[in-house]
């Protein structure tokens, strides 16, 4: 972990005024420009900036080492005791990344539990060792004080008044706001952040290292390609098409791949909702079209035409050069958040062939 001297005022339980200078390492991010962190003698102050309003925090916590006797000064913030043992993480992206650390004992209780295919967490649940605490935007209350949690991991969204009855129980509640990182590299270095909150800094770090590198690796090798491609994402949900806007983690992924993107100019961080014939004016020529889907059944052209009569418009579909994820079969949801390079791969695989990349289609299979 690199690491650089800080300094931060502490202030005395109650509120007293009398400070004192206390000195720490300041925890050096590559990629993630929404975390924080500097690392004190029994505790580490972690700062989650606002990613909707440029220079506010969204959330401080203080992440006090287990068997230490709470010091009588803390810096303001919600304290933690680390490492975390009994979690309950409200999406099945961060009920992976906690499997991927080793800790899956830490997971008491879920959040959707109908999202999640995990085998472990579905095994667990099936035998009353993980609590099902309903849906995420209305869980238990019950169940969660039952299943006694260190902390709730959650994620934030933009002016949502905040989590209702969760903000009463007492419980700390992780923001988990990496998703609004502007690169996939930043936030998958989140992994760095979690791997301290469950005791499993060593294997967060060799797991973002090996990310890290790999990505880097695949993004050289699709630098090498002459062959200019541009692609369509997604599809139709209702009435919108959402898209991801072009600084979104996404949005950069497609560029590293060495794909041109029609919205590489926007500056959204997160999903566009755009109507159907704004999609079809901006992304109609596009050579190739990779889009999510859910099904029992690999997508076909007949069934997206049955869906959208629209989509035959569309210059990737006439030359049948459509790629669909089936996330309810793939596990898209659970590793692509903290493992792009997984997802980059198969983004070459399919804008570029004539790169020879060893492996198959992870995510992605080619519309019958």
């Amino acid at each position: 972990m690199i690491i650089v001297p800080a300094f931060i005022l502490v202030s005395c339980a109650g509120g007293s005024a009398n400070h004192s200078n206390v000195t720490g390492d300041t925890v050096v991010f590559k990629y993630a420009s929404l975390l924080e962190m500097v690392d004190y003698e029994n505790y580490i102050v972690a700062k989650v900036a606002d990613p909707w309003h440029k220079g506010k925090t969204l959330h401080t916590y203080v992440l006090l080492k287990q068997g230490i006797e709470e010091p009588a000064s803390l810096p303001e913030g919600t304290v933690v005791r680390v490492p975390v043992t009994r979690a309950i993480p409200f999406t099945t992206v961060h009920s992976s990344l906690i499997m991927a650390l080793g800790r899956q004992s830490s997971i008491v209780g879920v959040a959707d539990l109908r999202y999640i295919k995990i085998p472990y967490v579905k095994r667990e649940c099936a035998a009353g060792r993980i609590s099902d605490v309903g849906g995420a935007m209305s869980p238990n209350i019950e169940k969660i004080l039952d299943s006694r949690p260190d902390v709730l991991l959650v994620s934030p969204f933009e002016n949502s008044g905040g989590y209702g009855k969760l903000d009463e129980i007492g419980v700390p509640m992780i923001e988990c706001a990496e998703y609004m990182e502007p690169s996939a590299l930043g936030r998958a270095e989140w992994t760095r952040f979690y791997g301290i909150l469950f005791g499993a800094e060593r294997q967060a770090d060799s797991l973002f290292a090996v990310v890290d590198s790999t990505y880097h690796a695949l993004k050289t090798v699709a630098a090498t390609t002459t062959v200019r491609v541009t692609a369509a994402m997604d599809k139709m949900t209702g009435a919108v098409w959402y898209v991801p806007g072009g600084k979104s983690t996404l949005g950069t992924m497609i560029s590293d791949a060495g794909i041109s993107y029609p919205l590489s100019d926007d500056t959204h961080a997160g999903s566009l909702s755009l109507p159907f014939e704004t999609v079809l004016e901006k992304f109609g020529d596009a050579d190739i079209w990779m889009f999510r889907y859910r099904g029992e059944h690999p997508a076909t052209y007949e069934a997206l035409l049955s869906e959208h009569r629209g989509y035959a418009q569309f210059k990737a579909f006439r030359q049948q050069r459509c790629y669909g994820c089936n996330v309810e079969k793939s596990s898209f949801y659970e590793e692509t958040p903290f493992r792009p390079d997984l997802l980059l791969g198969d983004y070459i695989r399919i804008a570029h062939p004539e790169l020879g990349l060893p492996g198959e289609l992870r995510y992605f299979e080619k519309v019958k």
